[in-house]
């Protein structure tokens, strides 16, 4: 029997993406019968855009793409087919790094300073934002810094010119290990907000309905090793999508976020994950429609049994 084949998109280079490069590495889709060829998205904005092309079969990346698309699809009055299914990334992977110790910190600390803010992607700013207005601070309580790349904001920090930052790994680290900076704030501590699945079109998911069923299987393998392996461990096994960083920085990242509870325990995707996410989309103005969670969420394949061997 022809084993099944499939493409899968990769949407960035990032250290949250380790239970995927733990997959891949230890053999965990070959070992459910399905060969996966990764390759990485042209651009993050891509990423769900290739599905409908047919540039990929499968991505992973943020649900607030698939977001977005049905959004636009609705401001069409069309129907979108994208899907999401296996909640892997769980939490925000994003932190506050201030030049001055906060180690109680609160919303309201920030008022009067200058704030960096990551723009490589929408999400962070998004639930950054929704949290603020949560917390009853004004987006004209504080100073937002120039927009730059967070490598750039983190030699900012360093060089005074600005207060806080919002970066996530390895630019936290590095703040901290290389500019004295101090973490004030991990917005992991929201709680779960679906930050990272797979997704797909409703059309594969039905027509690959075993396929897919194998790539949950094979992320709950990886998420149950995650969870119980020495962080060195899994630092040397994913080192080589990262080389520019030590074994020593890695395996000191890799364990903080794990102790943040970044990444899920199982890949079911629950639907208060999909609503604080969508809360945030909406108050942030990134999406203008109410996206129903059965609509971009496939329950039943995330749901998916993982065996115990």
């Amino acid at each position: 029997m022809t084993r099944p084949a499939i493409k899968l998109f990769e949407n960035l280079r990032t250290i949250g993406y380790v239970p995927f490069y733990l997959a891949v590495d230890r053999g965990e889709w070959a070992r459910e019968g399905v060969d996966v060829a990764v390759t990485l998205s042209p651009s993050t904005d891509y990423t769900a855009q290739g599905l409908l092309d047919g540039a990929t079969d499968v991505s992973w990346g943020g649900p607030m793409r698939v977001m977005m698309h049905h959004d636009s699809a609705r401001k069409r009055g069309e129907d979108c087919p994208l899907v999401c299914f296996g909640q892997v990334v769980a939490r925000d992977p994003f932190a506050l790094v201030g030049r001055e110790p906060n180690e109680r910190f609160r919303y309201t600390d920030l008022k009067g300073l200058r704030v960096a803010v990551a723009t490589e992607v929408p999400t962070p700013w998004m639930t950054f934002q929704d949290d603020l207005d949560r917390a009853g601070v004004a987006l004209s309580d504080w100073t937002r810094a120039p927009d730059r790349t967070m490598a750039e904001n983190v030699e900012a920090l360093g060089r005074g010119e600005v207060d806080v930052i919002l970066v996530f790994e390895p630019y936290a680290d590095r703040a901290v290990t290389e500019h004295g900076g101090h973490v004030w704030h991990r917005f992991a501590t929201r709680g779960d907000v679906g930050f990272t699945s797979f997704y797909t079109t409703r059309g594969f998911a039905e027509r690959e309905r075993e396929t897919c069923r194998a790539l949950v299987r094979g992320i709950g393998r990886s998420l149950r090793y995650l969870h119980a392996a020495d962080p060195a461990e899994m630092a040397a096994t994913v080192q080589p999508y990262f080389p520019e960083l030590s074994a020593q920085a890695l395996t000191r990242i890799i364990g903080t976020l794990r102790g943040a509870g970044l990444w899920a325990r199982t890949p079911q995707f629950p639907p208060t994950a999909f609503v604080r996410l969508k809360s945030a989309l909406l108050t942030g103005g990134l999406i203008s429609h109410d996206i129903p969670y059965d609509l971009a969420v496939d329950a039943d394949l995330s749901d998916t049994p993982i065996p115990t061997d």
